[in-house]
């Protein structure tokens, strides 16, 4: 009539080792993909720079260029500082 499975089976929340990263604790991992984005962030604000500093009008496309060269840049250094997990929660 009963089923003698263990409760920790059934249950739909994942434990705490289960749970995986996307990096992990690979430093190496990191520091490429993070640095690449920087990198790619600087470029992309660099052309952006280029068109301007030659005289060309500052649009719309130009603004969202530098925005976007921003994000990259963040995401990079988000990625590199690997910010999650390092806080706790107080219950």
């Amino acid at each position: 009539m009963s089923n003698p499975q263990s409760t920790d089976q059934l249950s739909p929340v994942p434990s705490e080792a289960t749970k995986k990263q996307l990096f992990g604790n690979c430093w190496s991992c990191r520091l490429i993909s993070g640095g690449g984005l920087f990198a790619a962030g600087g470029y992309v604000y660099m052309q952006a720079r280029n068109v301007m500093r030659l005289g060309g009008p500052t649009s719309m496309g130009t603004i969202a260029q530098i925005v976007f060269a921003a994000g990259l840049a963040s995401w990079g250094i988000v990625v590199l500082t690997d910010p999650v997990g390092k806080s706790t929660r107080k219950t």
